[in-house]
C-alpha cells in the first residue's frame, strides 16, 4: 500500500483505507494473478467455435467440466456457433485427442494462435 500510496499522493495508510473501502462497497470484486502457461508447459493455444449437435447441451457442458484443465474460458455466444471455448494444451497430441472426445457432443471450427500481440 506504501507504493500505491506514493502513485496517488497519499500516505500507505491511507491508500488502504480506500482500497479497503472500495472492497466493501464491491467496487473492488476481487484479485487475481496471470499466469505464464508456455512456462507451465502448455505450448498450444487456441479458440474453439463449438456448433452443439443437439438442443439438449447439458451432456457438452459437463464434458467441458471434465476437461477443465485445457479450458481457459467458455462462453455462450450468438452468432457463429453455440460456444467459444479458450483453450490450452501442453501438445498438439493432446488437442488432438480432446477434438476427438469432443465430436461425440459437438461440431467445432478450430482457430490455433500463432502470435498474441497485446
Amino acid at each position: 500500500m506504501k507504493e500505491l500510496g506514493a502513485r496517488v499522493h497519499l500516505t500507505g495508510a491511507a491508500a488502504a483505507a480506500r482500497v479497503e473501502k472500495l472492497e466493501d462497497t464491491g467496487v473492488i470484486e476481487g484479485y487475481s494473478i496471470k499466469v505464464n502457461q508456455t512456462k507451465l508447459g502448455c505450448f498450444t493455444y487456441a479458440f474453439l467455435n463449438i456448433y452443439i449437435k443437439s438442443t439438449h447441451h447439458q451432456p457438452f457442458l459437463s464434458f467441458i467440466q471434465e476437461k477443465r484443465e485445457h479450458i481457459l474460458n467458455n462462453y455462450k455466444i450468438s452468432g457463429d456457433g453455440c460456444y467459444l471455448l479458450e483453450c490450452r494444451f501442453p501438445s498438439n497430441e493432446s488437442l488432438n485427442q480432446f477434438l476427438l472426445d469432443l465430436n461425440n457432443y459437438a461440431n467445432y471450427k478450430l482457430s490455433i494462435v500463432i502470435d498474441k500481440t497485446l
